[in-house]
């Protein structure tokens, strides 16, 4: 059964557009399909999200926390079956244990080429999870959602493109870019955000801005 705290985010999911998250919304021709786990659970700290920190080595978004994902193989029978594969490659998560909510409208990720399908899930039946893929998963963390809902570990990221984008401080990693994007837009869409300062700027640091960059170069036209 569906916690009543997750309740008013399974009852938005089936009228939400894409237009709430991001203004990036995929091209009507091309683009490579994925998909990614929005997985909550409810954890030691209470309600949680799970997510995962990229490893630094990879082509594309490397060392940013991220859902867990990846691209959509022949062999997947749609975004769910993607998502519920990468996570359990990824972080041994068993499929079994997942309940899907629904499936977000597609995103579009612009420095990769990736069409990302969100694929929304209660984890009814949680157990251990941690670094399986050590060449995709650097870490791995249920985040509680009081973490995320907190004014104080709120802010708005800028970096040289010229973009600002929403930012959350939380269990030692700077979440920002899409997958911030996202958690603000479930935060609001569930009735969950507090009130926090917009106002409030950080930039992107060097490193994390190093990497970030390898992922536009590499897939510059």
């Amino acid at each position: 059964m569906i916690p009543d705290w997750l309740q008013p985010l399974a009852a938005a999911l089936p009228t939400v557009k894409g237009e709430h998250f991001t203004r990036f919304l995929p091209p009507a021709e091309g683009g490579r399909d994925s998909a990614v786990l929005v997985l909550f659970g409810e954890g030691p700290d209470g309600p949680d999200l799970l997510l995962i920190e990229r490893a630094a080595t990879l082509r594309s978004h490397a060392g940013q926390p991220a859902f867990p994902g990846g691209a959509q193989d022949p062999e997947d029978d749609g975004p769910v079956a993607a998502a519920l594969r990468e996570a359990q490659e990824e972080v041994g998560l068993d499929p079994a244990s997942v309940e899907v909510l629904g499936i977000l409208p597609a995103l579009w990720l612009p420095p990769s080429g990736f069409v990302v399908h969100p694929v929304v899930g209660w984890w009814r039946d949680p157990h251990d999870v941690g670094v399986v893929d050590i060449a995709e998963v650097a870490a791995v963390a249920r985040v509680p959602l009081a973490e995320l809902t907190d004014p104080d570990n709120r802010f708005r990221i800028t970096h040289t493109s010229g973009l600002v984008g929403p930012a959350f401080d939380v269990r030692g990693m700077v979440v920002w870019g899409f997958t911030a994007g996202l958690i603000a837009g479930l935060l609001t869409l569930a009735g969950w955000e507090q009130p926090w300062d917009k106002g409030r700027l950080r930039e992107l640091d060097p490193e994390t801005l190093r990497l970030a960059l390898k992922t536009w170069e590499r897939n510059a036209p």
